[in-house]
């Protein structure tokens, strides 16, 4: 794999970023949500945009991330297992047809029970599209904690775009440096598949047992290092992360919010890193999933905080999606299930707790209706 494509892939995400801070989100302002809906929707283009790219990328082994693909594809636990038992079930309904392609060349493809079966671009698209899926539906419990901190934190509506934007820029390093770590465990040791397909067993279990959620921004580890280490400021100076108080320099409480909300993510990212990797064990997909899913973070905060509330059942549902990844990691070396029924299970999981949330809501609110005071 050549260092230039993650080169030139993070350079597009700075442009992408810079454009947003430094020309059509300069200086502080409210975030409205019909803006935030907006640029949910431009992100959400982007990254299914960015899906054409993988299926024509990995279909062509471009900078060879077709053979990559396959060579991880081969040595993924329960690989071996699952293409003996698809082939002792369709032995006698194998075939397989020569064609050419556009430029000439000759391929070879061949079809199972009548089906072709799918091209690695095919597969790389499925597992790319699965695991911004998953990143993006586990970010939405990520916004809730976010909207905890900041009203904890009584942070002016004004300053959150930006404490989010660094917010952003903070998580994909972090995230960078985890997600290449954990490719590297799994491809020096097989056996992390079972320790983090477990890990997420647990991360459901604690999930589904917990109650609502609590912050204590002022017991976290980086707030009292940075108190210890520098003076803080008593109020907020605009957007500003330092200042000056008595002539030394100082941080403001805006930049405290930035550290809870950076060392919060990790939190976060130890649950949705090893989710992904339940998806698949290209570093690619992983790394640019996980990007997209990050970029669209911030302004879906801004257009779905103040609704959170409406899906009460948004919570199990995840919870569901961390069980199902992490029994598939399990199983992987007794049953592989195919990149496109993991895509619509956990489709249908999402589907279930939102449509569950909407049903749940109209009792309340005729309830509500019925028990408004009569002029």
């Amino acid at each position: 794999m050549h260092l230039w494509l993650y080169a030139g892939f993070v350079a597009f995400v700075l442009v992408m970023l810079a454009l947003d801070l430094g020309v059509l989100n300069r200086g502080a302002h409210v975030f409205s949500a019909k803006r935030a809906l907006a640029f949910t929707g431009v992100t959400i283009v982007l990254a299914l945009g960015f899906g054409g790219f993988v299926y024509w990328a990995y279909d062509n082994d471009f900078a060879g991330l077709g053979t990559q693909f396959k060579q991880l594809e081969a040595t993924e636990p329960g690989h071996v297992a699952a293409e003996r038992a698809a082939s002792q079930a369709a032995t006698a309904a194998t075939s397989s047809t020569v064609v050419a392609d556009g430029t000439g060349a000759i391929q070879t493809a061949t079809s199972v029970a009548g089906a072709p079966m799918q091209s690695v671009g095919q597969q790389a698209l499925m597992q790319y599209l699965t695991g911004w899926l998953v990143e993006y539906s586990l970010s939405l419990d990520n916004i809730f904690v976010i909207a905890l901190i900041f009203g904890f934190f009584k942070v002016p509506p004004a300053y959150q775009h930006r404490v989010l934007f660094w917010g952003v820029l903070g998580a994909l390093l972090l995230r960078g440096v985890m997600i290449f770590a954990g490719a590297a465990l799994l491809a020096r040791f097989s056996w992390m598949t079972y320790v983090f397909g477990g890990f997420l067993l647990l991360t459901a279990v604690k999930l589904m047992l917990s109650g609502e959620g609590e912050v204590h921004p002022d017991r976290n580890w980086a707030v009292r290092i940075a108190r210890k280490l520098y003076p803080v400021s008593r109020e907020y100076e605009g957007q500003n992360f330092f200042t000056r108080v008595d002539g030394k320099r100082a941080m403001t409480p805006l930049f405290l919010v930035l550290l809870v909300v950076e060392t919060t993510d990790v939190i976060f990212a130890v649950d949705s890193i090893p989710a992904i990797f339940g998806i698949t064990r290209d570093p690619f997909l992983v790394f640019t999933s996980n990007v997209f899913a990050i970029l669209g973070l911030r302004s879906l905060y801004f257009a779905l905080a103040a609704v959170m509330g409406m899906f009460r059942f948004l919570k199990q549902s995840l919870v569901f999606v961390l069980a199902f990844v992490g029994v598939k990691m399990l199983m992987a070396s007794v049953y592989h299930i195919d990149a496109i029924l993991s895509l619509a299970i956990i489709l249908g999981i999402l589907g279930v707790g939102i449509a569950g949330s909407l049903i749940a809501r109209k009792p309340e609110s005729a309830a509500d209706d019925g028990s408004m005071p009569h002029a």
